[in-house]
């Protein structure tokens, strides 16, 4: 069967266009405060409008159905063709003039990894830093689950797209109607992000680093607004813990929270993953702060001004870090490679967790580590009971063993991806750490990393191959491998 390619072009011009109208807003933004690039920004909005209404127009008499196919090639050529419009306001404004470095950033903020190759932050106009988180809030919930809230207006069904960008194990639905379940679900995200954004303004922020701030915590992106991010508030702790209980919320399923506000909240705390996703999180803290607090060589920044003394502070910058990289967020309040080797390694080792199936955090996921886990404990079982069936079992339910297979061939495929990637980034020249550590951050949507790259450096030192390399393997995690991967096989293209 043929690909209906019309439909696949004319849902990139719809894409084009909702990233256009995002883009006027960021020059809104650009000219409130009078920065300088407000036409540039503008342009920008234009040319990416104006591509994306031809795209549409000559694409209109398209065939109305979306198949797993090109749900698939939608996607992933959605995320590069969004990447690449991105862009423009830093190419148009001077900001990031260099293509490998704007594709970078770009990719970077959809994907919501963080990572920047920006040295100096703060002297960037205020429109294009406020494009660049919106960049992290578009990417957080789905470009294309955004998509799935307009295609009933234009009379196409939306299923195939939403398998397609969220493909984990979780088939938890708000609602039977896709797209009402996509809305519920932006409603959900708009209205944390309010809240985030009135309560940092509370705790002493500026409304624009606020409005910043929440746009990258509730996407789990880490872009901030200060060279030093969220170090830039150490004397202020109660930003840093409105931060951090943003950034759990983010990291856990937002079904749940559609189940809290309906008043369902045994639902939530009978809920398995969120229970053991609250449990790592609690006693991961409690090992990083007990040895920040009796060994760590913590240097003095970290901690002064001590407003509540050195245990709290301890155990802010051990809740902090280890919340930051569990949800992938990336925000940085301390360098946490400089604290002990044991911790380095720890931290290094939380890239791999990720946070909750249903949230907009990367990584592997706490429900495919609980699954995995599971069945090999299984296996001892099933070793000594040859006949006997014993099926994994999740929230008190039976678990279909094709998706322990898809969990299992998802684990082995990131982890050959890992491999892969950090030897391409040790080929380019980079030391082991690096290596690793930008390979695993990068997959896992993480940001900061280790070596050359830790969370007080950025990615602009690495050679242009290996920002593209990067930003592939940005998309690669984010689409969580099978989205892309399959498009790179010969049997996807053969004609059915």
């Amino acid at each position: 069967m043929a690909l209906n390619s019309k439909i696949i072009i004319h849902l990139m011009g719809l894409l084009l266009l909702c990233n256009g109208f995002f883009m006027l807003m960021a020059a809104l933004v650009s000219g409130i405060y009078e920065d300088g690039v407000t036409l540039d920004i503008t342009l920008a909005a234009i040319v990416t409008m104006l591509v994306g209404v031809v795209s549409m127009f000559f694409t209109r008499a398209h065939k109305k159905e979306v198949k797993r196919k090109e749900g698939y090639i939608i996607v992933t050529f959605g995320w590069l063709v969004m990447s690449v419009s991105g862009m423009l306001p830093y190419m148009f404004s001077g900001a990031i003039p260099d293509v490998t470095n704007a594709f970078f950033e770009t990719m970077s903020g959809y994907t919501t990894t963080g990572a920047s190759i920006m040295d100096d932050i703060e002297i960037m106009p205020e429109g294009i830093l406020f494009w660049r988180s919106l960049t992290h809030w578009i990417g957080g919930m789905g470009i294309i689950v955004l998509a799935i809230a307009i295609l009933p207006l234009l009379g196409i069904g939306g299923m195939q797209l939403f398998a397609a960008e969220a493909p984990g194990p979780s088939a938890d639905k708000l609602h039977p109607r896709i797209t009402d379940t996509a809305k519920r679900l932006w409603l959900i995200y708009f209205g944390y992000t309010v809240a985030e954004t009135i309560l940092l303004k509370l705790a002493g922020m500026s409304f624009f680093d606020a409005i910043n701030h929440s746009l990258a915590t509730l996407s789990t992106g880490g872009f901030s607004t200060k060279n030093a991010s969220l170090a830039y508030w150490n004397d202020q702790p109660l930003i840093q813990y409105i931060v951090i209980l943003f950034m759990f919320l983010a990291g856990s399923n937002f079904v749940l929270s559609y189940y809290a506000f309906k008043g369902k909240v045994q639902k939530v705390l009978k809920d398995e993953e969120f229970k053991y996703y609250t449990i790592f999180v609690i006693s991961f803290t409690i090992v990083s702060a007990l040895v920040i607090y009796y060994r760590a060589n913590v240097p003095e920044s970290d901690y002064e001004p001590m407003v509540f003394g050195h245990a709290e502070a301890a155990f802010r910058q051990a809740l902090f870090a280890v919340v930051t990289v569990i949800t992938t967020t990336g925000f940085v309040s301390a360098d946490f490679t400089s604290w002990t080797p044991f911790l380095t390694i720890f931290f290094f080792g939380l890239f791999f967790l990720g946070g909750s199936a249903g949230s907009t955090a990367g990584g592997i996921k706490v429900m495919r580590h609980l699954l995995i886990i599971k069945n090999g404990l299984l296996e001892f079982k099933r070793t000594l009971h040859v006949n006997a069936i014993i099926p994994v079992r999740y929230n008190n339910k039976t678990v279909k063993e094709h998706i322990v297979y898809n969990i299992i061939a998802f684990f082995v495929l990131y982890m050959l991806s890992f491999i892969i990637g950090a030897l391409g980034l040790g080929f380019m020249g980079l030391d082991f750490e690096s290596a690793i550590g930008g390979a695993a951050s990068s997959l896992g949507n993480v940001g900061p990393a280790l070596g050359s790259l830790n969370p007080l450096s950025n990615f602009n030192s690495l050679p242009a191959i290996g920002k593209w390399w990067c930003s592939f393997l940005m998309l690669l995690g984010r689409l969580e491998l099978f989205t892309v991967l399959i498009l790179f096989t010969p049997y996807f293209w053969k004609k059915i």
